[in-house]
């Protein structure tokens, strides 16, 4: 019998779609999580080390996707980030090694570009590779990159394979700005996003299954894991500044499938997220873009994956708040 995968974060949006994938792929998974829920083998913290060794000695290979989120900066302190987020993260790189585990997928975030994609006014769109300079902009982002550049040392200290996907929205959730749930309806945003910083969660799942199989070859890599974006470099100066014509010019059937439902484009759209090398190097081919949803919509179909569907909304607290689906720091 093959030796199970550890998935951290296993109660989770992602944790779940994993888990998900892997039984009903007939691979073996081990989820890890705090809470229990119907695809968490194991309970308890990361940050725990013999929590975790014992967890790490039947496994071959680990997907860490436990995390605190955006969401919790509210509702956590700054040491419970660095808690879960960093040491966390080094308590499974520390179990990996001692146990001969060769195979590290680190699940990051584009939060972690922060202020480098920020646009507060009309201005050109960035776009946005991985080799542009992240700088972070509250808890959340600075840990999500210490995390990072520990699984990039661990890899260039002890050889281990790591790879680093920093994924774009998939959560099914109303947005955080109650200006944009205000004038848009979520599935309205989601469709809008599909094409500069959303990524549909089987797509993810479908990355980080390459990336196992691919991490020995690759040694160390970081991606961005967002939809295939139909926009270029040149589109950029009217992204910022004109979304609609940009959009409207390459989809001409969009305007009338939008008006139907009542839905609008984004006035201004200030970062596309690039997902090219994920594409060359993992082989990787994301099912679901822009022109997909577009599909689904003239055949009155929801956009979203089955996988996307079947996991559906979780939340991140325990309680419900009054404005919004969480606080905003």
């Amino acid at each position: 019998m093959p030796m199970p995968i550890l998935v951290t974060g296993s109660a989770g949006h992602l944790g779940e779609a994993l888990m998900r994938s892997l039984r009903a792929a007939g691979r073996a998974g081990v989820g890890v999580d705090r809470k229990a829920s119907p695809y968490t083998d194991r309970v308890g913290s990361v940050c725990d080390r013999s929590f975790i060794e014992r967890c790490m000695r039947s496994a071959t290979a680990v997907i860490h996707a436990a995390t605190l989120h955006k969401p919790h900066l509210a509702t956590h302190s700054w040491q419970d980030f660095v808690d879960t987020n960093v040491t966390g993260t080094l308590t499974l790189l520390d179990a990996a090694r001692a146990f001969g585990i060769k195979t590290f997928i680190y699940v990051s975030t584009t939060s972690a570009f922060g202020s480098a994609v920020s646009r507060t006014s009309p201005a050109d769109a960035i776009w946005v590779t991985e080799d542009l300079t992240p700088r972070p902009r509250n808890i959340y982002g600075v840990t999500k990159l210490m995390a990072e550049d520990l699984g990039e040392l661990a890899h260039r200290r002890y050889g281990l394979s790591v790879v680093i996907l920093r994924t774009s929205r998939f959560f099914p959730e109303a947005d955080d700005d109650p200006e944009v749930r205000r004038r848009y309806d979520t599935a309205n945003a989601q469709a809008n996003e599909m094409l500069y910083r959303r990524v549909d969660i089987e797509d993810v799942v479908s990355a980080i299954f390459l990336a196992l199989e691919r991490a020995a070859d690759l040694g160390f890599g970081r991606y961005i894991i967002s939809a295939t974006t139909p926009f270029g470099p040149a589109d950029l100066p009217m992204l910022g500044n004109e979304a609609p014509a940009v959009v409207r010019a390459m989809f001409p059937d969009c305007e009338a499938l939008f008006d139907s439902r009542g839905w609008k484009l984004f006035p201004r759209i200030d970062r596309v997220y690039v997902n090219a090398r994920a594409r060359a190097d993992l082989g990787w081919r994301p099912r679901r873009d822009f022109q997909y949803v577009l599909g689904c919509l003239k055949s009155n179909q929801d956009f979203h994956s089955p996988l996307a569907r079947a996991v559906g909304s979780k939340g991140y607290h325990d309680r419900t708040f009054a404005e919004g689906p969480y606080p905003v720091e």
